[in-house]
């Protein structure tokens, strides 16, 4: 009997050609096992995409005195003719900038909040006076205050692998022009992760067996030994997807938020593509079908634990408010090209 089968394959930042380690590392695995089911007589959809909101992709944007749509465009379309001359057998290779993601994310967040796992609250976040805007994450590092690993990002060490509270850093540097930046007030939207801890964990021990253990034991023993906490999902950007609530003009999704739901946002746009609107639903509420994710580890945190919250605290909700037409329009141009399977 045939299975439903989704593979689901890192999307790489459209910040630079990808190397050989890239393709090695979940490209090429990820089709062996696309072809292999396929063989077998499975339905197979395999999806992926360019994370285009990043920011590595605005660092690159700004080293250039280039536009982020600009470079993230550039690279997007290197990376679909690099599949499509590898064999890659990609049922759909789309990006995060496209009006279908947009809605969906928006739509994911929307259900978050209906159902009581956002809230607001200002927090210190690190501050540029040379640049005179707050910094993302990733333009700031420092030394890891677990470890201390010398250029630890401020939202990650890839040293230890611990993801990291910004304003912990410490010896913080500004990666653009080596200025220490400052602590400054800034309001945000949070996921309350403590409220989905007690499912992510039942979600994980579920898995014991059949996932990889350091997947499993890793994800467990954090939740385990430091628990859940509130994660900020929005960020002071202009590149990004906009916050769809009145006011918050300015603030976009934080993009290890939104990145992860364009598993879901693929798989939705290929049904669309395919002129069966509705077949993504046999992908994500069949309880037969089987997903396979092909990431690197240091995505463990945000694949493992991150986006099963999401799903769980969105919910029901999620497809009523995303088929509801409930979602603030997007200016964003459709800019996803399938490729052949």
């Amino acid at each position: 009997m045939s299975k439903k089968i989704l593979i689901a394959i890192a999307w790489p930042y459209a910040n630079a050609e990808i190397h050989v380690g890239n393709i090695t590392g979940s490209h090429l695995p990820g089709d062996i096992v696309a072809r292999y089911h396929r063989l077998k007589g499975d339905r197979v959809l395999m999806v992926s995409g360019t994370d285009s909101h990043g920011t590595p992709v605005t660092l690159r944007a700004d080293s250039e005195g280039r536009p982020a749509e600009e470079v993230y465009q550039r690279f997007h379309n290197q990376f679909l003719e690099l599949f499509q001359k590898a064999g890659i057998s990609y049922d759909l290779f789309t990006s995060t900038h496209t009006e279908n993601h947009f809605k969906v994310a928006q739509s994911m967040f929307l259900a978050l909040n209906k159902n009581g796992f956002l809230y607001t609250e200002s927090r210190p976040q690190w501050y540029s006076p040379a640049a005179r805007r707050f910094l993302p994450d990733r333009y700031v590092e420092g030394t890891c205050y677990f470890c201390g690993h010398d250029g630890a990002r401020s939202d990650q060490c890839d040293n230890c692998g611990n993801v990291l509270e910004p304003e912990k850093l410490i010896n913080p540097h500004s990666k653009v022009d080596g200025s220490t930046p400052e602590l400054r007030e800034t309001r945000h939207f949070f996921l309350d992760l403590s409220k989905l801890q007690a499912d992510v964990a039942e979600f994980l021990r579920q898995r014991q067996g059949y996932w990889r253990e350091t997947v499993v034991g890793q994800s467990l023993g954090q939740i385990e030994s430091e628990g859940l906490h509130p994660r900020p999902i929005t960020r002071d950007l202009d590149w990004g997807i906009p916050v769809p609530v009145e006011g918050w003009e300015g603030k976009c999704l934080y993009v290890w938020f939104e990145a992860v739901i364009g598993y879901l946002s693929a798989t939705i746009e290929w049904a669309k593509l395919t002129g069966q609107p509705e077949a993504w639903r046999d992908f994500w509420t069949d309880i037969s079908a089987k997903t396979y994710y092909f990431v690197g580890k240091d995505n463990i945190f945000f694949h493992a634990t991150m986006w099963p919250a999401q799903l769980k605290g969105a919910g029901k909700e999620f497809v009523e408010i995303f088929t509801g037409g409930r979602v603030l329009p997007s200016t964003c141009p459709m800019t996803c090209l399938p490729t052949s399977s």
